[in-house]
């Protein structure tokens, strides 16, 4: 299931889209209409570590139960992209849960991110917790829905 997430903390057009299999785990990846895949924009660097304290690159996770992932929230920054033209977009998670793994492909490639934001160039894995993983979807916008939402920018800036 594509869901989307709009305007993320109210900054326009910063978008992001949450893959959802059957199985709960959710994929993190830039939404279509995400400024860094607009305007030719070159993505610079990715940079995983949030706080002096806290890098997404330390998360080390084992075991069925997925013991020592990080807990996320929705607002929780997963990474921060810069691209050539100055500036710096912070990725969050956008659904709690625990975080499984972070694409570290997409450090030494960070065309991914263009090239294939759906696949190779996601961002994070996320596990939401099972009572929860239901009301995630939530707050999300459906493809439709996206769709729509775009339409309106669209309309709204012409």
């Amino acid at each position: 299931m594509v869901l989307n997430l709009s305007d993320v903390k109210g900054r326009p057009c910063e978008d992001f889209c949450v893959l959802q299999h059957s199985n709960r785990i959710c994929v993190i990846t830039l939404a279509e209409a995400h400024p860094l895949l607009q305007n030719g924009k070159t993505i610079t660097s990715i940079n995983y570590q949030i706080s002096a304290n806290c890098s997404r690159l330390q998360n080390k996770v084992s075991g069925k139960s997925k013991r020592g992932a990080q807990f996320l929230t929705e607002l929780a920054p997963l990474c921060r992209i810069s691209s050539s033209d100055g500036e710096e977009y912070t990725i969050y998670s956008c659904i709690r849960g625990r975080l499984i793994e972070v694409n570290e492909n997409i450090l030494s490639n960070p065309a991914l991110l263009q090239e294939k934001p759906l696949t190779e160039g996601y961002i994070a894995v996320v596990l939401p917790k099972f009572e929860e993983s239901k009301s995630i979807t939530q707050g999300l916008l459906t493809q439709k829905e996206y769709e729509e939402v775009l339409s309106k920018r669209l309309n709204s800036s012409s």
